[in-house]
C-alpha cells in the first residue's frame, strides 16, 4: 500500500472515529444554557434577538422545537420569563428531566445544577472555582420568574444595552457563589454593568437559559 493510500485510510478512520464519539442531543431536549452569548454583553437584541439566538443554537444541535429565552422585560409593559417558556416538562441534553412544570421549575424541587444545566452541545458550563468562571446567567427576573415591579433597571434596558453601567438580574447555574441569594439559579444578584467586559469580570459571559415551548 503506497503512502498516499495509507494516509487516506488513516484520515477516513479518524473521521469515522470522531463521528462515532460525538455526542448528540436526546430527542427530548427542551432546556439548555447557551454555549455562547451575543458577544455584546447584555445587548441581546431584545427578547426577539435572544429568542433567535436560542433557536439558532438549538437548530445547530439538531432540534426541531420552538425555543424561547428565559428572560423578563421590565417597564410599563413587563414580561415575565416564566410566562414565555411553555408548560414543561423540560429535559436537558442527556434527557434528564430538570422540571415538570413552571411551578416545579421555580420551587426547591427542580433538578437544576451545574451537572444538569448543560449547554445545547451537552457541555458543562464553567462555574465558581473554574477558570474562567461563567456562572452568572442573565435572567432579569425575580426568584419566582417574574419581572421586577420597581423602577430600577434589572434587564440592561430590556436586553438592548452593552454599556459599562446599568445592570441585569442574574442567577447562578452552579447554585453557589456570592450575592443576596447565591444558590438561586435565576435571581442571585444584579450584574456590575451590561458590557461583555463587565459581565466577564464579575463571573459571567452573557449566557442565558433557553426553553422549548413545545
Amino acid at each position: 500500500m503506497n503512502k498516499m493510500l495509507c494516509a487516506a485510510v488513516f484520515a477516513s478512520a479518524a473521521v469515522f472515529s470522531g463521528s462515532a464519539n460525538a455526542q448528540s442531543a436526546d430527542a427530548k431536549m427542551s432546556f439548555f444554557i447557551t454555549s455562547v452569548g451575543s458577544g455584546k454583553g447584555a445587548d441581546l437584541g431584545g427578547l426577539e434577538g435572544a429568542d433567535r439566538h436560542c433557536q439558532a443554537l438549538a437548530i445547530a444541535a439538531g432540534s426541531k422545537k420552538e425555543w424561547r429565552a428565559y428572560l423578563s422585560n421590565s417597564g410599563p409593559n413587563p414580561v415575565n420569563a416564566r410566562d414565555r417558556i411553555g408548560k414543561g416538562p423540560w429535559f436537558n441534553f442527556k434527557g434528564v428531566q430538570v422540571a415538570s412544570s413552571a411551578d416545579d421549575l421555580h420551587s426547591d424541587n427542580n433538578k437544576l445544577s451545574k451537572e444538569n444545566s448543560l449547554t445545547e452541545k451537552g457541555a458543562v458550563t464553567n462555574g465558581r472555582g473554574d477558570m474562567p468562571n461563567r456562572h452568572d446567567i442573565l435572567t432579569g427576573s425575580q426568584a419566582d420568574g417574574r419581572a421586577f415591579a420597581d423602577a430600577a433597571d434589572h434587564t440592561c434596558k430590556n436586553w438592548t444595552s452593552s454599556a459599562p453601567d446599568g445592570s441585569a438580574s442574574v442567577g447562578h447555574h452552579d447554585r453557589q457563589g456570592g450575592g443576596p441569594a447565591p444558590t438561586s439559579w435565576n435571581a442571585s444578584h444584579p450584574s456590575r454593568g451590561c458590557s461583555q467586559e463587565n459581565l466577564q469580570a464579575s463571573g459571567g459571559d452573557g449566557l442565558f437559559y433557553c426553553f422549548a415551548t413545545n
